[in-house]
């Protein structure tokens, strides 16, 4: 199964929920998965994190925002902050989720395998 590596690259909440359903999902099936913040994306991981419409996922049954990127982290799947973004959102590794680590888009490609699959989302 070919890898796959999202790019989240706007801070919006359902896009980033999305990208971690799908990682979540490639995880599972037992294909590795990465999900790399870029810039004003990584404010999405400011403590606490939420979501604007993680009242109304929560009245339908469905997890948080926090609960989807614990799920994502448990099953393996690969969450970067841009340090760059952690600048500009004034955030450190210390301010970071359980799991989440800092790098940059080099590192982002440098691990990418040419089968690999890149989305920009």
């Amino acid at each position: 199964m070919r890898a796959l590596n999202m790019i989240v690259a706007t801070p919006d909440a359902e896009r980033f929920r999305g990208a971690i359903l799908l990682a979540a999902a490639q995880a599972a099936l037992g294909g590795a998965a990465t999900l790399f913040l870029q810039l004003d994306a990584v404010a999405l991981l400011r403590p606490p994190i939420t979501a604007p419409r993680d009242e109304a996922h929560g009245a339908s049954g469905l997890p948080s925002l926090a609960m989807l990127l614990a799920d994502a982290t448990a099953l393996g799947v690969r969450i970067i902050a841009c340090q760059s973004g952690m600048a500009l959102c004034g955030l450190s590794a210390d301010d970071l989720p359980d799991g989440v680590l800092a790098g940059g888009p080099v590192g982002l490609l440098q691990q990418a395998g040419p089968e690999d699959q890149l989305l920009f989302v």
